[in-house]
């Protein structure tokens, strides 16, 4: 099943889109309210959907598919991190504490955007697109989400949909010098949709427990970059169960696989070729992202946003007390 937003006029319908058409749910339910319900309640949801409120996908304008609780932004590809380590560090390599377990950064739930949408990037030299699979957390009975081992963390994937992690690549590159980050070189916008694919509908593509569809990315209608997502280093409920260790996932999170490797953005290609090559992101660009099994989403890149600048720090004497 595939699980949706949309605006229709001045109403916003949530439900499910089932071939041309999206359907309401029944009794008022939101997608919030079907990700807290899980996976079980799909079916009686479906066999009751609204279909006399049903309209032409074609004329509704689709939202991003939720609002999300948090985002966690994983970095599993490993072909990624070797091409994008040279671009913000200097040098191509794989430290040996990524093979140690799975990394991700929380990011803003606060500036998704939905296919179709303009991006309002901030002031910077290095746009970026980054193509990623994100697993969308849904409830799952008897389980509070924490401390979830693979096994257990399975069911709550409820689904998936496609993410792009729209980058600042010298915005980043600044505020990692200083060990932490990244934060305005990424929060200014992420992609999330067309839709969320329920997780069975995905079933006949996963192998050993990795999600092996094909994502694409083109910008202006050239083919940047391609990959299996199956080349992940961990499959998605290791990453799950990893994100609840020691705490907690809830339905309406969501987890991004990070970037897939093999041009799944710019700044891996910049690393690898030693130039900015092919160019960065600039107003009007647009970008695609297919991903089998799940659907495809387009953005435009807009005018960057000028904002008021902030003065370097000023330097303190460091004394321990007033005078």
């Amino acid at each position: 099943m595939r699980i949706a937003r949309w605006r229709n006029g001045a109403t916003t319908g949530e439900g499910f889109v089932v071939e041309d058409r999206v359907v309401p749910f029944p009794d008022g339910l939101t997608v919030a309210g079907m990700l807290s319900r899980g996976r079980d309640g799909l079916d009686d949801a479906f066999s009751r959907r609204v279909e006399s409120a049903s309209a032409l996908l074609d004329t509704v304008t689709l939202l991003a598919p939720l609002v999300p609780a948090a985002i966690r932004d994983f970095v599993a590809f490993e072909e990624h991190v070797e091409g994008i380590s040279a671009t913000v560090d200097g040098t191509s390599e794989v430290v040996p504490e990524w093979y140690q377990a799975p990394t991700f950064y929380f990011t803003n739930p606060h500036t998704v955007i939905a296919t179709g949408d303009v991006l309002s990037p901030p002031m910077t030299e290095r746009l970026d697109f980054e193509l990623e699979v994100a697993a969308v957390i849904g409830g799952v009975a008897g389980s509070d989400g924490a401390n979830l081992s693979a096994e257990a963390a399975a069911p709550h994937i409820f689904g998936y949909t496609i993410m792009n992690d729209w980058s600042a690549r010298d915005l980043q590159a600044r505020e990692m010098r200083v060990r932490l980050g990244p934060a305005k070189g990424k929060d200014f916008g992420l992609t999330l949709g067309p839709w969320i694919v329920t997780a069975d509908e995905l079933d006949e593509f996963v192998e050993d427990g990795f999600l092996a569809v094909r994502a694409e990315v083109f910008v202006n209608g050239i083919l940047i970059g391609h990959d299996l997502v199956s080349n992940m280093g961990w499959p998605f409920a290791e990453l799950v169960a990893y994100a609840s260790r020691n705490s907690r996932v809830v339905p309406g999170d969501v987890l991004g696989s990070g970037t897939v490797g093999h041009g799944g953005c710019l700044g891996e290609l910049w690393g690898r070729h030693g130039s900015l090559t092919p160019a960065p992101l600039k107003t009007g660009d647009e970008v695609r992202m297919a991903v089998e099994g799940i659907g495809e989403i387009v953005n435009t890149v807009g005018d960057a946003v000028r904002m008021p600048p902030i003065p370097p720090a000023r330097k303190r004497s460091r004394e321990r007390i007033r005078p």
